[in-house]
């Protein structure tokens, strides 16, 4: 889906997703001091507004100006504080390329795109986060097709843990923190959906 598909989504509803923080993003976040963070692939602003609304200084990208507008008017209801720690950029992941070694936390939550482009943005994210900062990964997982609910039912877009791992192993100065299967409920469900997640600390700063 092009951001012209994703622009008619969102406008659909005045409000496509929870609207909540995804909660694994809250657990590998708490305890971590406030600093500068990085969403890609924002949408409707859920885990850029809560980060900020912790004291992070945040940059959130999204190719659907209407997710964007969604945000905006989330966080200008916020107060100005709230406001000035957000910046919103609109630009497409595959030619977007954000300062090196730059944030102290970089979000790629439920992007589902092709290898090809996958590995592309995954490469360019790892090279967003500086030294100590965490490259958090978050997505449904391929066994979500068939032993989940929800989620893409094209298998091109899903991927696993171990796929995240390859796809950045010639990323140099990086560790593995947790890579594994996650199971999340969802409201009226008879089965959890199964999302990968894999946390990754810059523990070296490529020369």
């Amino acid at each position: 889906m092009d951001s012209s598909n994703w622009d008619a989504r969102y406008a659909e509803a005045p409000q496509l997703w929870s609207g909540q923080p995804d909660q694994p993003v809250i657990e590998v976040v708490r305890g971590m001091r406030p600093g500068r963070a990085l969403d890609l692939a924002s949408g409707e602003g859920r885990n850029a507004l809560w980060l900020a609304e912790q004291g992070w200084q945040v940059t959130a990208v999204d190719f659907s100006t209407v997710a964007l507008s969604k945000a905006t008017e989330k966080a200008s209801t916020g107060g100005q504080e709230l406001s000035a720690r957000l910046e919103w950029v609109h630009a497409d992941l595959l030619t977007y390329r954000p300062d090196a070694a730059r944030y102290d936390l970089v979000l790629l939550v439920f992007l589902q795109v092709p290898e090809r482009e996958r590995k592309h943005v995954l490469a360019s994210a790892a090279s967003a986060v500086a030294l100590g900062g965490t490259l958090l990964v978050i997505a449904h997982h391929t066994d979500n097709l068939e032993h989940g609910t929800g989620g893409p039912q094209d298998p091109e877009v899903l991927y696993t843990q171990q796929d995240v791992l390859a796809d950045l192993s010639e990323c140099p100065g990086l560790e593995t923190e947790r890579a594994e299967t996650v199971r999340r409920e969802v409201a009226g469900a008879s089965q959890p959906a199964l999302d990968l997640l894999v946390s990754i600390r810059r523990v070296a700063v490529p020369e």
